[in-house]
């Protein structure tokens, strides 16, 4: 009797450890807007309510990355980001998609690879008329994007960060290498590793909120958090707000042509 007790108590798993932010800390982490102008905006008015109602704390919005490509206005979502830094603390993580359209400028083969994977989008927001821009050769295209966008948004793009550490979460965009510790990851890895990071099911030294692979909806484990729900094609952009050990979501959501706010609370 007294041995089968000994190995229940002995077989009795750990409490699953809480991760937090630091005390008097509030994060909105934002997932891929991909040119959701809309979504976009209406988020940030429903981030800037929420934290006016909520308890005093000093709040900071991360953006997890692409914010640009296959949506409808990109050029016009960094706008909206830049302004938004103006009066409220934001900070950038560079996703795959900016990558990709900072690197165009330079190489030929790099905005072939870009305009397949959204950047047509991206270009044609710039205000080019869709007839001048299928008349264009690669290397004419090229010459004509640098007349297009503005400097200051390449300067903006080329100013993201890698990661962000908050307590005992990372952010970052696409995830990170199971196998190489948080302070030494790759950026190639942090901006496009896929299945090495979503297959992995032992915890990492911090919980990941990560985008760049779209959900339905937010996929939650014990080691990672992916909050990119795929605005540009299925109308819904993800908030993740973290607070102490809590979390929750606020969602811009498109339905019809309107776009209503859902929050949910995450356990």
């Amino acid at each position: 009797m007294l041995r089968s007790l000994g190995q229940l108590f002995k077989e009795k798993p750990a409490p699953r450890r809480l991760a937090s932010v630091p005390a008097g800390e509030r994060y909105y982490v934002i997932g891929d807007v991909h040119g959701r102008l809309d979504l976009f905006e209406a988020l940030i008015e429903a981030v800037e309510a929420d934290d006016a109602a909520a308890a005093t704390a000093q709040s900071t919005v991360v953006l997890l990355g692409d914010l640009i490509d296959r949506g409808p206005n990109s050029s016009g979502v960094i706008d909206r980001a830049r302004a938004w830094t103006k009066t409220r603390t934001v900070r950038f993580i560079a996703g795959n998609h900016e990558e990709m359209f900072l690197e165009s400028f330079e190489d030929k083969e790099m905005l072939r690879h870009f305009i397949k994977h959204g950047g047509r989008e991206t270009i044609l927001s710039y205000g080019i008329k869709r007839k001048r821009y299928n008349e264009l050769t690669i290397k004419e295209l090229q010459g004509e994007l640098a007349e297009l966008v503005p400097a200051k948004h390449r300067k903006f793009l080329g100013g993201f960060e890698d990661m962000v550490i908050a307590g005992d979460y990372v952010f970052v965009h696409a995830g990170i290498n199971p196998k190489r510790p948080v302070e030494d990851q790759k950026q190639s890895d942090l901006r496009w590793i896929r299945e090495r990071f979503l297959k992995h099911t032992e915890p990492f030294s911090h919980v990941v909120v990560h985008g760049h692979t779209i959900f339905d909806t937010v996929e939650t484990t014990d080691h990672r958090i992916g909050i990119d729900t795929g605005a540009f094609r299925s109308g819904r952009l993800t908030a993740l707000v973290l607070e102490g050990t809590t979390r929750r979501t606020i969602q811009a959501v498109e339905t019809d042509g309107a776009i209503a706010i859902d929050k949910t609370e995450l356990a």
